[in-house]
């Protein structure tokens, strides 16, 4: 967090498929995501981009696992992506309470005193890597 933060983290851009990333993340949680459906809706004809793939990875990583952490057990988690003009708009959905866009914010946390593990970064990190690639754009309903 702290190297994001300062600009540290040198990005290795490389033109990749959407689908990869987001499919290297489901890996990951493999084990967290037992007994959710989790349905990718990526367009075939969506165009290579230009991102740090380890970076976005984590990014997915980070907001999945909130997502399973968050919502009903059983509920659906969706991934989605369209073309909006020269940008490409990526959307994780699902079915919980929604989140201020304060959590996105270092050491925030939805519930202060939780069973659930946490310290309140991944969202920070999140963030961090989105402002890395040159966005800050966040919508969160």
């Amino acid at each position: 967090m702290a190297r994001l933060q300062a600009g540290a983290i040198r990005l290795n851009r490389q033109w990749s498929m959407l689908e990869e990333t987001v499919g290297a993340a489901l890996a990951t949680l493999r084990r967290t995501l037992t007994g959710r459906s989790v349905q990718v809706r990526v367009p075939q004809n969506l165009p290579l981009l230009e991102l740090d793939a380890v970076l976005m990875q984590r990014l997915f990583a980070n907001l999945l696992e909130n997502a399973a952490k968050y919502t009903p057990p059983g509920t659906p988690i969706f991934i989605g992506a369209s073309e909006e003009g020269e940008f490409v708009r990526v959307f994780i959905d699902d079915e919980g309470p929604g989140a201020p866009s304060c959590l996105f914010d270092k050491f925030t946390r939805g519930e202060k005193e939780s069973a659930l593990p946490g310290i309140g970064l991944g969202l920070a990190i999140c963030r961090g890597i989105v402002e890395a690639h040159g966005r800050s754009a966040w919508r969160i309903a």
